[in-house]
């Protein structure tokens, strides 16, 4: 083979060769023809020749000198490096083929076996450019579609399986060891697809160049070349599996067919002295690094595997280098790509797991910084905690709770000196500089509990409860648990179950308060409206008590689990009384799952002596109904004892009664007849607490509070008795209780005469009762009429009339309770009264307008009441309600409850808004409501005065818009309003020129412009997929596409006509016409001619006003930077710890990208809860 080569080799035309040299191996004639087909007749010409020439490349001084077996076959060795240069760059042509591939891998490696072979630099083989072309050619053999999925219309492989589809396993080990990117500026090339057996021999062809390439390393010095280095660095590390990192043994290149194998070996001579000056591990370590680091990827398992590699390499680095290399990784960390921050994270929590390394004299203090742990966590773990990425603050405060469980207890102690307001310090101002760190990093923790997306959320409690069970970082404080019980109603199923679990985990700790949120947390859940949440909280409830309730036998006082439970019990028949509603639901659904079985209730009817009583009875109250079998003597024997005890608990003894009123059937008549005496002596008592008695005493007339207290009592008894046995109420009740409600005191009533059959009421008149009597007569009157229909018709409009004229407080309050209780059980008769129980959302009482909203709410949730007339207006009033508690309560309504349940609400309701906030009454089909004027003027936000109030209900609305509504919306307005102006169908009077500038200013805004066509709003995360970025542009130029159709053919000729006719009238809504158009051509600025051809005037004064606009701005911008400039800072008054304290929680809250130290705000439609009160909350679950 080697003969027939130099033959052809003698035979090149010296001309040619000097051509190739000449251009530097860049642009190269074609071979001559002849012998291009000579060469190749043997398919394994080169393969032949590399191995003749190898046995001249060892450094043995026997073996002859390939130089000179040229020389005696008149070989010129330009010749063959021309020739070997010819079939290299063959690759690089369009769509080379499986030959000129492989012939190309080859020449390649035998151009670098002639460089190792001894004397080649005397004979000047070496030339750089053709070295770094053999370089680049391995990435250029390899098909770079060989791993994408194939075209369907395309031919298969006749190597593959027909049936199956399958690739081959060594195509599948090649085009994983092949990772290789796309150079985007590269032109497109035709697909060529290839055979398994195609892609086995490119990858051998590879091998062996590569391997090649090791032998040259060990021989050939690149000291004097770092171009030919740097490509050296460059390659190795693509050939790395940076999807998961191993690290090989340096073993012989004859022995290795691993690629990735191979590169680590090459990346291990290049650390050599003999290519460069420095430490050999240290290059070898940063080359690593810095592979690891920039070709990282998002995946988490790729991301770990890459930690753990840089872990590895870091404790390989001396503490300088070390040193250096954290301080770069704190700027890595703040890098624009997401999954650069992410990876510094994820390193820093594997350096936290080293040990702590020591400064030593010879290291600078700037440098030293960056050997300690504290560094780490402070500044790069707790330093992402605000990242603008979602996805990066929620990994930043998963290592954070992280950090507690690492070996090192040096991380523990430096998470303790981020929430610690403790110090060593005697300096006062020490002190309050520490004091001030504290609050703002536990403001700053309380905003990503509620933060608006919801992984981070999720690992915001998760770092709560490391930091509350592990280590106690955080008090147990009933403030800190309280977030963890609020986080179960969050409105993302994930975050309840993980607020949940995060309970379950804190009630290792013994405490009460512990105890408390646990319960106000999980109970409440067994009615979420989320099956998967209603089973998590049903499960926990079980694991918790029901399983540790054991029987005589079984029990043990020092059992911890047993103990919890009971303790648990203890604590809804003491402090969680409210949570027993919910408690009960529970045992619904366990007894339809027939949970309770005889012996489970006999082991409760033991508990029910002693300390464990309450919950005992508590229990066999609820599963009573469900047992078949009862110790009748037992529960008899518990009655006894409570009547002739001294001391009465309530609560127990309500738990005793249900369960006499479930066994009733099965007591004789003797003990029915005792137990009913008892029952009524009890009545009689009318016990009442020793604070009312001391509190009543104090009054001038104590006898007449006290009776007022008892008939307040009876009245209330009364109502829940005629709930259950509705039969056994007679007329006299009805009369005894509307008599309460108008008059006391009738003119010639003596005591003991009959009241009259019948009375007549149209209202309640004025009472002498007191408000306390008159407020319980009206729930009574209320349970009266769930049960009796004419009595309800009766009293509606006296209800009705309360509303409106009553004065006191607690009476107008239980008639909202009433009548929306009513819409439950008759929802046609009530959907008259609707509006007069809206009315109550503009009430002088914060107290009623809270409650009407919270019930209207659950009416309008269940469908009991529908959007009609002007509730969703009255409704959307109480946005601006002047208490911020109940605004913040209506938007979370409105968009966390209704809005789910009707996504077309807004959009329904947002063109009549305009009008009814204006109170404009002149359209043929809008605002045409049957209210008084007193009703009119009372919800009216008509005027200058209300602008505000009114664009903050605009806002709102558009803010909770899809882009498609917001399209519709346009058009809409254009049709339904701008048109009813241009045909004079509405007047252009002072009412109708309001009306339009309202509708001007609304389409000025920007909650109105399509998300598509502003971009990604501030503190979204960046897109890092090419296609999803490219997408976006495509998306944002097609929807710009069809929304100047839209302004073109619908809005623009309506504005040309208003504009003429406004400067007809003179009307001062010209300048909102204009400042509309100022705002809307700003993103069809270089097309102001083309869209107002049909008014050339409009459009010169369009094209005016935004140069105006635009100069302004530049002025501004100046003079914002000369004031900046001439900034100086003044000394701050001192200012008191506790005025600090007081104005910063009296300050309205900032928003999540606000500065830090301040709450976030409990924003409408995102994850948080409005946190008005308890009661609120309570309510509406």
């Amino acid at each position: 083979s080697c003969l027939t080569v130099f033959c052809l080799l003698r035979a090149l035309f010296l001309a040619w060769v000097d051509t190739v040299w000449d251009c530097e191996f860049t642009d190269i004639e074609p071979l001559d023809s002849a012998i291009e087909e000579d060469i190749k007749e043997d398919p394994d010409v080169f393969k032949k020749v590399y191995k003749q020439l190898l046995l001249f490349s060892s450094d043995d001084d026997g073996t002859q000198s390939v130089w000179t077996v040229l020389g005696e076959n008149e070989v010129p060795v330009k010749s063959l490096v021309a020739v070997l240069a010819c079939f290299v760059l063959g690759a690089k042509a369009k769509s080379p083929s499986v030959e000129q591939r492989c012939h190309s891998l080859q020449a390649a490696s035998l151009y670098l076996l002639l460089l190792k072979i001894p004397g080649s630099v005397a004979n000047k083989v070496f030339h750089q450019i053709l070295f770094d072309t053999c370089l680049d050619i391995i990435l250029k053999c390899w098909p770079q579609s060989s791993g994408k999925k194939r075209k369907k219309d395309s031919l298969k492989s006749s190597q593959g399986d027909p049936k199956s589809g399958k690739r081959s396993k060594s195509q599948k080990k090649a085009s994983e060891e092949m990772e290789i990117d796309e150079d985007d500026e590269e032109e497109e090339e035709e697909e060529v697809y290839f055979s398994a057996q195609d892609l086995l021999r490119m990858r051998e062809d590879m091998v062996a160049l590569v391997r090649t390439l090791l032998r040259l390393l060990e021989k050939f010095s690149l000291r004097d070349k770092p171009q030919s280095a740097d490509s050296c660095h460059q390659l190795f590390p693509l050939f790395l599996p940076f999807k998961r990192f191993i690290f090989y043994p340096i073993r012989d290149a004859d022995r290795v067919e691993s690629l990735a194998e191979l590169a680590y070996r090459g990346l291990w001579l290049l650390c050599s002295s003999s290519h460069g000056e420095g430490n050999e591990v240290g290059r070898l370590c940063s080359s690593l690094l810095l592979f690891c680091l920039l070709q990282m990827v998002e995946k988490a398992e790729y991301r770990a595997s890459g930690a753990q590699a840089v872990g590895k390499l870091m404790t390989k680095m001396p503490s300088q280098d070390y040193a250096v290399f954290v301080k770069w990784l704190y700027n890595y960390s703040q890098n624009t790509r997401v999954v650069f921050r992410m990876f510094a994270l994820d390193v820093a929590m594997v350096l936290l797991g080293l040990d702590e390394r020591e400064a030593d004299d010879s290291l600078s203090p700037e440098l030293a910084v960056y050997l300690s742990h504290r560094f780490l966590v402070r500044n790069i773990v707790f330093g992402r905690r605000s990242d603008v990425s979602p996805t990066v603050r929620g990994h930043a405060l998963h290592c954070l709770a992280r950090c507690l469980e690492l070996p090192s207890h040096n991380a523990t102690k430096w998470i303790h000196e981020l929430f610690s307001s403790s110090s060593t310090s005697t300096s006062f101002h020490f002190f309050v500089t520490i004091i001030s760190v504290t609050r703002k990093t536990m403001a700053l923790f309380k905003q990503r509990v509620s933060d608006p997306k919801t992984n981070v959320r999720k690992c915001a409690l998760e770092v709560q409860t490391h930091f509350l069970l592990k280590h106690s970082v955080i008090p147990c404080t009933p403030e800190n648990l309280a977030i963890l019980s609020e986080r179960c109603r969050d409105p993302a199923v994930s975050v309840k179950k993980k607020a949940m679990q995060c309970l379950m985990d804190l009630l290792t700790v013994s405490s009460s308060e512990v105890q408390e949120a646990w319960l106000r947390g999980v109970v409440p859940a067994v009615i979420d409206s989320e099956s998967s949440v209603q089973e998590k909280a049903l499960e926990c409830l079980d694991d918790i008590i029901l399983t540790h309730i054991k029987s005589h036998s079984s029990y043990r006082h020092d059992n911890t689990s047993q103990k919890l439970a009971w303790d648990l019990l203890g604590l809804i028949c003491d402090k969680c009384q409210d949570l027993g509603r919910y408690f009960s639901k529970a045992f619904s659904v366990w007894a339809r799952q027939q949970k309770f079985s005889a012996a489970f209730v006999n082991s409760l009817i033991w508990h029910t002596e002693g300390e464990r009583a309450p919950g005992a009875w508590l229990l066999l109250a609820k599963v009573a109904r469900c047992s078949s079998k009862l110790n009748y003597s037992t529960i008899l024997e518990a009655w006894d004892r409570t009547v002739r005890s001294p001391v009465v608990s309530v609560a127990t003894t309500c738990h005793i009664l249900t369960v006499i009123g479930d066994i009733v059937s099965g007591i004789n008549d003797d003990t029915k007849s005792r137990i009913v005496g008892e029952l009524h002596l009890c009545l009689n008592v009318c016990v009442i607490s020793y604070s009312d008695v001391l509190w009543y005493c104090r009054c001038r007339d104590s006898l007449l509070c006290l009776c007022h207290i008892c008939k307040a009592k009876y009245l209330y008894t009364l109502g829940v008795a005629s709930l259950h046995c509705p039969a056994k109420v007679q007329k006299r009740v009805f009369l005894l209780v509307q008599s309460i409600l108008t008059s006391s005191e009738q003119p010639g009533s003596e005591e003991g005469a009959e009241l009259p059959a019948s009375q007549p009421l149209s209202q309640f008149k004025s009472s002498s009762m007191p408000t306390v009597v008159r407020a319980h007569a009206v729930i009574t009157l209320g349970k009266l009429c769930l049960q009796h229909e004419e009595l309800m018709v009766r009293y509606l409009p006296a209800f009705a009339r309360e509303l409106e004229v009553g004065r006191e407080l607690a009476v107008r309050s239980n008639v909202v309770v009433v009548l929306c209780d009513l819409c439950v059980r008759y929802p046609n008769t009530l959907t008259r009264y609707i509006p007069n129980i809206s009315a109550c959302l503009e009430d002088a009482e914060p107290l009623i307008r809270e409650q009407t909203l919270i019930m209207l709410t659950n009416l309008l949730q269940e469908e009991f009441v529908k959007w009609k007339g002007s509730l969703f207006y009255r409704f959307a009033a109480a946005l601006v309600d002047p208490d911020p508690s109940i605004a913040d309560l209506c938007e979370y309504c409105l968009v966390d409850i209704l809005l789910k349940k009707n996504p077309l609400m807004f959009s329904q309701h947002f063109i009549e808004c305009i009008f009814y906030f204006n109170s404009y009454e002149k359209h043929k089909k809008y605002n045409k409501f049957p209210e008084t004027e007193s009703q009119k003027n009372k919800l009216s936000l008509k005027g200058q005065m209300n602008q505000g109030k009114r664009f903050r209900i605009y806002r709102f609305l558009l803010k909770n818009f899809t882009d498609e509504q917001r399209f519709n919306i346009t058009t809409r307005i254009s049709q339904d309003i701008l048109a009813y102006f241009v045909d004079s169908e509405l007047p252009l009077d002072a009412e109708g020129a309001e009306l339009l500038a309202d509708v001007f200013d609304v389409l000025s805004l920007k909650e109105v412009k399509l998300t598509a066509m502003s971009g990604p709003a501030s503190g979204d995360e960046p897109s890092e997929d090419e296609m999803a970025a490219a997408k976006a542009v495509l998306q944002k130029k097609l929807v710009s596409q069809v929304q100047k159709k839209n302004f073109v053919e619908n809005v623009i000729p309506m504005v040309i006509a208003l504009k003429n006719i406004l400067e007809q009238h003179r009307s001062p809504v010209l300048k909102h016409l204009m400042a509309y158009l100022q705002v809307t051509m700003q993103d069809y600025r270089t097309e102001v001619k083309e869209l107002f051809a049909a008014d050339e005037q409009l459009a010169a004064e369009v094209e005016f006003n935004l140069k105006m606009f635009e100069k302004q701005k530049e002025q501004e911008q100046q003079e914002l930077a000369q004031q900046l400039g001439n900034f100086t800072l003044s000394p701050r008054p001192k200012v008191s710890i506790t005025c600090v304290s007081l104005c910063a929680a009296a300050s309205p809250a900032a928003g999540v990208g606000s500065r830090p130290g301040i709450a976030t705000p409990l924003a409408p439609g995102s994850a948080q809860r409005p946190s008005n009160n308890c009661r609120s909350a309570n309510m509406l679950r």
